[in-house]
């Protein structure tokens, strides 16, 4: 877990589509040791409100790591519409 003062570096990445994006892109970055932050938009006072406006939420990492995020992101979300447009 970074400390708070590592965190004040970190910077927004990417929106997040969905929970099972986020999961997914938490995992990869674990296993490559990228530290990183995951945001949820959720609220329980407005039931997930700012979820349908703003997506799931989050991810925010130090600069240094923002392309190769991207490039994970990019990736997952390719990997999600080629299995979404398989049939089966």
């Amino acid at each position: 877990m970074p400390s708070i003062k590592d965190m004040e570096k970190y910077i927004k990445i990417a929106v997040l589509d969905d929970q099972f994006e986020a999961q997914l892109l938490e995992s990869v970055l674990k296993e490559r040791g990228i530290p990183h932050l995951l945001r949820s938009y959720y609220d329980t006072a407005f039931d997930g409100l700012f979820q349908t406006q703003k997506g799931w939420g989050y991810i925010s990492a130090p600069p240094e790591f923002s392309k190769n995020i991207e490039k994970i992101i990019a990736e997952l979300r390719k990997d999600k519409r080629l299995n979404q447009n398989c049939p089966g």
